[in-house]
């Protein structure tokens, strides 16, 4: 066998795994993304920023504290409001849940029943005739 035959026998190697590459990423029915509508949430992201800047603005960032049977969440003020719980690992473990403050100013979140790891947590409220969101990643152990 000479060094011609050889070189095509290379390439042909190269061209198959890049063919079979391509196969598989063409089959694929995840994607990398976390958000499906992305395109979408980027023309309405001067919203989402007037928002979590308004949190800084009025100081009004809710304390977090993860223990480990529940996710504390205490306000400034009263609130009402929308909280989603994200697994970036995997979107079928995402969970929303509507709240509203205890005399206390609080919510308590059950985590028991949540897997371990990190997770994103997005809290949209509305305190005072003002709207607010943060975000944060939080460990539940």
């Amino acid at each position: 066998m000479n060094w011609g035959v050889k070189i095509l026998i290379g390439m042909g190697t190269f061209m198959s795994f890049i063919i079979v590459l391509v196969v598989i990423m063409f089959n694929s029915k995840t994607d990398a993304l976390v958000d499906n509508d992305y395109y979408e949430k980027g023309i309405n992201y001067d919203q989402v920023y007037n928002l979590k800047e308004q949190v800084n603005l009025d100081h009004a960032k809710p304390k977090i504290t993860a223990g480990k049977e529940n996710l504390e969440l205490v306000f400034t003020e009263q609130a009402k409001g929308n909280l989603r719980l994200m697994r970036t690992s995997d979107k079928r473990m995402d969970r929303a849940m509507p709240f509203e403050t205890n005399p206390e100013k609080q919510v308590l979140v059950p985590v028991m029943n949540l897997p371990k790891g990190s997770w994103r947590l997005i809290i949209e409220w509305e305190s005072l005739s003002k709207k607010y969101l943060c975000e944060q990643e939080i460990n539940i152990r």
